[in-house]
């Protein structure tokens, strides 16, 4: 049996206005970084997963750490759908490069 490479992008726009709020988003930030996700764009964090399997075991991890206020969205792929992206403006970032994504970069 083949395991299909998906991907995750979890994508947020939380508040930063009071104190509190500040702190959670950068629990939220630093959650996402210690569970393996590495930053596409700001507010845009990325993770290579093992399946369904490693999306439903990522998705319940997610949802134990959500925010009490805010927007978190997440978008799920294959690792091929992914490759597809095209760079309209900027180059792939180094983890990118690292991780063997073969994006596209088309003007």
């Amino acid at each position: 049996m083949t395991v299909r490479l998906m991907r995750l992008i979890v994508m947020f726009d939380l508040p930063v206005a009071k104190k509190a709020d500040r702190k959670r988003y950068q629990q939220f930030r630093t959650f996402l970084i210690k569970d393996g996700y590495s930053m596409m764009q700001f507010s845009v964090y990325t993770r290579i997963t093992n399946g369904s399997d490693g999306i439903d075991k990522h998705m319940n991890r997610l949802r134990c750490n959500l925010p009490p206020k805010g927007n978190v969205r997440v978008l799920t792929v294959t690792e091929k759908q992914y490759e597809s992206i095209w760079f309209l403006v900027g180059k792939p970032s180094v983890q990118e490069k690292t991780v063997g994504a073969q994006l596209q970069i088309n003007l």
